[in-house]
């Protein structure tokens, strides 16, 4: 093995001031192996960098040693940092309540007081009951890097399983609690992976992998072939049914169990899928086919019983997103209950007691919500407060309806929804540091380069000026069905207080308008979520909202690799860009955990010599610049932990940066320890990441920070 040495070569040299990162950063010294070559389809592509792709090697150890101790001296004299993240800190600290759901007569809710690192799980016996706690994710590790997932409650209302996942990984672990006393069963569930919980009978349907031979190397291998488990109380993981697994080892497969009988299970790509469905009160039931063909997204909103209907979402034949209705004893197509509407996208559907639905549909970017009877009449619209984010619990078993509703200058307000009257009560709304009615939104619409039409909305201080010089932070995603909905959060607004305009934009390979809005910004389409986004950074400076100079762009996961592609593409756009766990090396994404997964987005470098030729011509780390073209200052965010996008994506995109000639900005990673993707991050760690971003953003757009003043 070759032997590798790291030399951080000297200080960091700052300017005084806020002059934004001028000087010299001397870069750790990042060992290139010529030869590791690739051939694909006759070209040859070096990957110098691969043996960062070993993130459990003492080598890569030592290099995110060095890499962070430049990051961080480059941070640490940023002069404004300690207030940035005090004024962080401050707005973060309110108190945050989830919507309340009634399950087995009782309420649940997860509050969190405002700094607590995870939000806890509480219990009360009416809506204006005393609120008792039932689990705090908090004591389950001393630095808030256990995170709580997904819970569920056993029918008779006895047990309440829930997955746990460890410093930010998507692997899952999963326990049983006594509701009675509150005690842990002997129950015990290891390497779950994209799971929740299916109680039936005296157990659950999870489901996950076999163990990895190499639990060092959990974190990178590719995963294959995933399977449903079954696991019945008091016995051992190890005797643990497998109760569907397929033949093909890049799949999904999921159950879902209706009216303590019916038993629905997906195979599928991870984004299109099948119906299974197995009645386990008949002898001998063995799983049918419901749903075939996987060429669309569908899923069982609910069963009716006495009609022997399961009402199932699907976009098949209806970009837009329709729910039809299934006879569960013929498994044939009975009748379309809500058809596909024109211009808004059915975003989800719920059963509301014996007689109801609840739909809500996504219009322009902001939700609507409808009541409707289960043949599809509609009953009302349920008129919402504001504009913005619906989020609604409503279950089969109950008339309750709850609602929450959320926008950039909102945050989540709770309301109960009383069907008959069909009014809304505010139920629950969170205090917070600073006077909201003081900032606004606005949506504004732009064409991108082939004409169609792309919206966005600004959210600012009133009484903004257009005067071409405001900082503005533009964010984006474009990918995988994701819609960009309005939505309040603390982070952004010590950069709004402070003058800065928050943009975020709605690009095509979003399910903003349905599945050809998806498809219009995936494989072959993917050059269009570049000019969309490129697009909108030209509308904010030609409309005098600011300039390049005082322009930063960020996203992550498919949007770091969106950042990643603007850059190399249109360098002169930006001042700042932070690109965050993205997808960097469109080569060889596929080869890691389950990023085979994404091919249904993105295609593969193996797919065809076309799509090769393709994905080389926008993958961020293969079109780095090194001929004397400035960058924009760059802070590359990533995670020791992070088994979604594996952190040798950032590695590699940032030691490529470091080595060419792009000019003097900083371009530094940031790697944090003991935190994965995102999901499950502590607070503590969260205010620690943005005030990072926002302090390295303001300082490269020569801005300083000012807290706001007492009042």
């Amino acid at each position: 093995m070759k032997s590798f040495v790291y030399i951080a070569m000297g200080s960091v040299i700052l300017a005084s001031g806020c002059t934004g990162g001028a000087g010299r950063i001397d870069y750790p010294e990042t060992m290139k192996d010529t030869t590791v070559v690739d051939d694909y389809f006759g070209t040859k592509v070096a990957d110098p960098y691969r043996w960062l792709e070993n993130d459990t090697s003492a080598e890569t150890g030592a290099w995110v040693k060095a890499e962070n101790a430049v990051t961080n001296a480059y941070l640490e004299k940023i002069p404004f940092r300690g207030a940035l993240k005090e004024r962080m800190s401050q707005l973060f600290n309110y108190e945050k309540m989830g919507i309340p759901f009634k399950r087995n007569g009782k309420y649940y809710t997860f509050r969190n007081s405002g700094l607590q690192n995870q939000s806890a799980l509480y219990v009360q016996d009416s809506l204006d009951g005393e609120a008792r706690l039932v689990l705090d994710p908090n004591t389950l590790s001393d630095d808030g890097t256990v995170a709580l997932g997904s819970i569920s409650f056993s029918s008779d209302g006895k047990y309440l399983a829930y997955t746990i996942s460890r410093s930010g990984s998507d692997w899952n672990e999963i326990y049983v609690m006594n509701l009675a006393d509150g005690k842990l069963l002997d129950d015990h569930i290891m390497w779950a992976k994209f799971t929740g919980v299916e109680w039936l009978g005296d157990g659950f349907f999870y489901s996950g992998y076999d163990a990895p031979k190499d639990a060092d190397k959990a974190y990178s291998t590719k995963n294959e072939y995933h399977k449903v488990f079954y696991h019945r109380l008091g016995t051992q993981q190890s005797a643990d049914r497998v109760e569907y697994e397929g033949d093909q080892p890049l799949m999904f497969y999921s159950a879902q169990v209706e009216g303590d009988r019916y038993v629905f299970l997906y195979p599928s790509d991870g984004q299109n899928a099948n119906i299974l469905v197995k009645d386990t009160k008949q002898p001998g039931a063995k799983y049918r086919t419901l749903v075939d063909g996987m060429d669309s997204q569908c899923g069982v909103v609910g069963i009716d019983e006495a009609r022997n209907l399961a009402y199932v979402y699907t976009n098949k034949d209806a970009a837009m997103g329709k729910l039809v209705a299934y006879d569960l004893r013929t498994l044939k197509l009975r009748k379309t209950i809500l058809p596909e509407k024109a211009g808004e996208t059915l975003a989800g559907v719920a059963q509301s007691g014996k007689n109801h639905l609840i739909a809500e549909y996504e219009k322009d970017a902001c939700n609507h919500l409808y009541l409707y009877d289960c043949d599809g009449k509609m009953v009302n619209e349920v008129e919402l407060p504001a504009l913005g984010s619906v989020s609604f619990d409503a279950s089969p078993k109950h008339d309750e309806v709850m609602y929450s509703v959320t926008s950039f200058t909102m945050p989540g307000v709770i309301y109960s929804y009383d069907k008959a009257a069909n009014k809304s009560a505010e139920y629950w709304r969170p205090s917070l540091d600073i006077d909201l009615d003081e900032y606004v939104t606005e949506q504004v619409s732009f064409p991108s380069k082939d004409s169609t039409v792309i919206r966005m909305f600004l959210t600012y201080k009133k009484g903004l000026e257009r005067n071409g010089k405001n900082p503005v932070l533009l964010y984006g995603y474009g990918g995988f069905n994701i819609s960009l909905t309005p939505g309040f959060n603390p982070r952004n607004m010590p950069f709004i207080e402070n003058g800065g305009i928050y943009a975020s934009v709605n690009l095509r390979g979003g399910s903003e308008y349905g599945e050809q809005w998806h498809l219009t910004g995936t494989k072959m389409n993917k050059q269009n979520v570049f000019d969309d986004f490129i697009a909108a950074a030209e509308y904010l400076v030609r409309e005098g909202y600011t300039c390049p100079e005082k322009l930063a762009c960020n996203g992550g996961s498919n949007g770091g690799l969106l950042i990643g592609a603007v850059v190399n593409q249109r360098p002169d756009l930006f001042a700042v860009a932070v690109p965050q766990v993205g997808v960097m090396d469109m080569l060889r994404y596929h080869r890691f955990t389950i990023g085979w997964n994404w091919a249904g987005d993105y295609g593969r470098s193996d797919d065809s010599k076309e799509m090769f030729e393709y994905l080389h011509d926008y993958s961020p780390l293969h079109n780095i610049k090194n001929d004397g073209t400035v960058y924009p200052a760059i802070l590359v965010t990533t995670a020791d932990h992070d088994d979604r996008v594996v952190p040798a994506h950032s590695f590699k995109y940032a030691a490529t940066l470091q080595a060419s000639n792009i000019g003097d900005k900083p371009h530094l990673i940031r790697i944090d320890s003991k935190a994965g993707h995102g999901g499950g991050k502590p607070i503590a760690k969260v205010i620690d990441e943005y005030t990072d971003i926002f302090s390295f953003i303001l300082y490269n757009m020569g801005e300083q920070y000012e807290a706001p003043a007492e009042k």
